[in-house]
């Protein structure tokens, strides 16, 4: 359990019984920082760039998934009456509880987000800075300090609102604040002028919303939420009807900050248009955006943000898998002994063996990917019945099916020609939206009808959460 000293509180009774304003902010502060990384800062500017002038609609999209998901998951897990992913999955099934809960964690976690934070870190932050010949030294230098500075601050669960809250994630948004607003006041053209580019040409509303998913943020969200969860907790928040007003609370906090942020760096991509070329990614537009309005200075702005952006989502997903695995395994390690798992383990893979974790961890996220998905609207299509677990399985069900479509279809082309995997991808191919990773609409929708009629021609079964 985290139990947070917010400085600015006078007396924990007080609290108990309703948290201030500030405290909302810094709690919506935290989360925010933790989810916002370097690829929801690169993301945008790159969707802005092709975009042109069709900015709005595309922007308006990228939110839709980016933003509005994340946050319907949030509310998901505040009104499901769950303590944490495990105990909102245990719902489908214990067995496939652990193993959800397992590789989400270990896939956000060691396996794939936690070691990229620091390797994105060095090598749009700091690699230009680096002399030829010394790369590998210096990486495991940085990468080993990055680990360790995330390590001591997850090491201290009591201070995260403090160190995410008001500190890191304020200095981020500060010097993000700097280039964004000499960018407003000298713009290096209008979107408007801005041709737009691929699929932005025709359908600039639906590119955007597919970047927008592709982020994977509900996924963040779901592991991240157990912080906030547990900090509410700890703070006396124990009513289930208060503690979803906390979380819709702080969860607005978070779409507010992300929606400002998300628009300002898209616009950011647009305008950097009028003088810049097409980039090949957003590190490479950002870099060239910060250069050109700081001259060498630039390069250290975009390592100083960056840097920043990716080390407290470290510091987040330390912390977040550390507690999970303490709770789902509570005969085994400690949450301090967790800790230094987690940071050791990314440390060695970052420097080692980031592209073939990588390989394995993309098919793993797009297997539990829609199964989250799933998870969070029968989570709310339950909440109309008592928490009916029906409508938790049959989604489950038939979900499952385009989950490991969509995990088949990202493996090696010499894996997916075999013919298994081929009978397998052949049929997923099938499924309306397959072409574009969301082939589980269908089948998680088709779950929840089942599931309806199951219930309704054979009773509710209420769960009792208490």
């Amino acid at each position: 359990m985290l139990i947070l000293d917010f400085s600015i509180a006078i007396h924990k009774e007080n609290f108990m019984k309703q948290l201030t304003r500030a405290q909302y902010f810094f709690l919506g502060s935290m989360l925010f920082g933790m989810m916002f990384g370097a690829g929801n800062l690169i993301f945008p500017v790159h969707l802005g760039q092709l975009a042109g002038s069709h900015f709005w609609l595309a922007n308006w999209g990228f939110i839709s998934t980016g933003v509005f998901m994340p946050f319907i998951g949030l509310i998901a897990l505040g009104i499901s009456g769950a303590t944490s992913v495990e105990d909102l999955a245990n719902r489908i099934h214990p067995t496939f509880s652990k193993i959800f809960t397992v590789l989400l964690y270990l896939t956000i976690g060691p396996c794939f987000a936690l070691p990229r934070t620091a390797s994105v870190s060095f090598q749009i932050g700091v690699a230009p800075f680096v002399p030829p010949g010394s790369e590998t030294l210096i990486m495991a230098l940085f990468t080993g300090v990055f680990m360790a500075l995330a390590l001591l601050m997850g090491l201290k669960p009591s201070k995260l609102i403090v160190y995410i809250g008001k500190f890191l994630n304020p200095a981020f948004l500060l010097f993000l604040a700097l280039l964004v607003a000499v960018a407003l006041i000298h713009p290096m053209g209008s979107y408007s002028a801005m041709m737009p580019h691929g699929a932005y040409v025709s359908q600039p509303y639906l590119t955007g919303f597919k970047e927008g998913y592709n982020t994977m943020d509900v996924l963040a969200v779901l592991a991240f939420a157990i912080v906030v969860i547990n900090t509410l907790q700890s703070l006396g928040m124990t009513d289930r009807t208060a503690m979803t007003g906390d979380i819709f609370k702080v969860g607005v906090i978070v779409t507010v900050l992300m929606t400002v942020i998300y628009t300002a760096i898209t616009w950011l991509g647009v305008s950097s248009m009028g003088a810049l070329t097409l980039s090949d990614n957003g590190g490479i537009a950002l870099a060239e955006i910060a250069a050109y309005y700081f001259g060498p200075l630039g390069q250290l702005l975009q390592a100083i943000i960056v840097t920043l952006a990716c080390f407290k989502t470290a510091i987040g997903l330390i912390t977040s898998c550390s507690e999970a695995f303490h709770t789902l395994f509570p005969k085994g390690p400690g949450y301090r002994t967790y800790c230094y798992i987690m940071a050791g383990f990314s440390f060695v893979v970052a420097n080692v063996g980031l592209t073939q974790i990588i390989s394995l961890a993309i098919p793993v996220l797009m297997f539990i990917y829609p199964l989250a998905i799933a998870l969070i609207l029968s989570t709310y299509a339950a909440y109309f019945f008592h928490h009916d677990t029906r409508f938790y399985k049959w989604p489950a069900a038939f979900t499952i099916l385009a989950a490991l479509g969509d995990a088949l279809s990202v493996l090696s082309p010499a894996i997916k020609e075999t013919g298994f995997v081929k009978t397998i991808l052949s049929f997923h191919a099938m499924l309306p939206f397959s072409a574009d990773g969301m082939a589980w609409v269908v089948p998680t929708f088709l779950g929840l009808v089942v599931a309806l009629i199951h219930v309704k021609l054979t009773g509710e079964k209420p769960l009792s959460l208490g």
